[in-house]
């Protein structure tokens, strides 16, 4: 049935396309739950395993009434008038557009963020099926480039990189390469420690020469993320493009926005993008940096 699927994309390349978007937005109206939810389940279990861990410290201490958030519960409601979201309000940028982003109770605004994480990941989703053709690579990145959303969303508002997205990724990376399908699986593994340990060192580095720290441990496992997808070779100039574009974006908040100097920038998302852009294009663009330094 797959392969009879394959064989009809690849003789239809517009059904092809046509499939890849609907499916994309979809998966994009879901990643606003993750980004959302995701962050306030982790923050709701480390509550209760803090106090359960200091059990006797804390116990005259009320617990906090904590709602049950999952990923599929409770349905989503407006969060000001409570109005829940019917089906058809849900239809991924449609949706919006037609509701003229507000409530179709209340009229509240709905924030912008939900149509554009939706239409940008159709659009990176479509650029990946543009770069690999119909094949099962495609669908393998895919699911790497629906991860590396929800991270870079969820690192830009909460400084986190979740071990529940970052690990399966990493794992699932390995898991490709055994048979050598982005690159051979020695260079994946080797990419994986090299990534993680490269980070990590300059992260004790760091902290021995300044006593603070520099990037979070998140950093280092999705770097090591990267290794396991593309090998070591090409991790060079990804940690390159990531600190470029880091100090250009860093500098700019500093001078535009007021951005204190010891205030935190997650690197996550510089590194998620250059990542990206390294898996579609790293090749020529290392080809093209060597040449030039040459």
């Amino acid at each position: 049935m797959f392969e009879q699927t394959l064989v009809f994309f690849q003789q239809s390349p517009t059904s092809f396309n046509v499939f890849i978007i609907i499916l994309s937005l979809m998966i994009g109206s879901f990643l606003n739950v993750v980004v959302y939810r995701l962050p306030k389940m982790m923050h709701d279990g480390w509550y209760q395993e803090c106090r359960e861990f200091l059990a006797d410290e804390v116990k005259d201490i009320p617990e906090k009434k904590l709602d049950t958030v999952t990923l599929s519960k409770p349905d989503s409601t407006c969060p000001k008038c409570g109005h829940k979201i019917r089906f058809y309000e849900n239809i991924p940028v449609i949706s919006w557009l037609l509701l003229k982003g507000k409530c179709s109770q209340c009229k509240n605004t709905i924030s912008k963020r939900y149509p554009l994480v939706e239409a940008a990941t159709a659009l990176l989703s479509l650029l990946v099926a543009q770069h690999f053709g119909v094949t099962i690579e495609t669908f393998l990145v895919l699911i790497l480039t629906w991860g590396l959303v929800s991270l870079t969303l969820i690192d830009l508002d909460h400084m986190l990189l979740p071990d529940q997205i970052v690990m399966p990724l990493l794992w699932l990376g390995l898991l490709v390469n055994i048979n050598g399908t982005f690159t051979p699986l020695t260079d994946a593994v080797i990419g994986a420690a090299v990534g993680y340990m490269s980070l990590f060192s300059v992260f004790w580095l760091f902290k021995l020469l300044t006593g603070k720290e520099g990037m979070g441990h998140g950093d280092f496992k999705l770097f090591a993320l990267f290794g396991a997808w593309l090998g070591w070779q090409l991790l060079p100039i990804l940690i390159l493009m990531a600190s470029i574009v880091g100090a250009i974006i860093g500098i700019s908040l500093m001078i535009f926005k007021n951005h204190q100097r010891e205030q935190a920038i997650p690197f996550g998302p510089y590194l998620a993008v250059a990542g990206w852009i390294t898996f579609l294009w790293g090749e020529g663009i290392w080809a093209w940096y060597l040449a030039l330094i040459s």
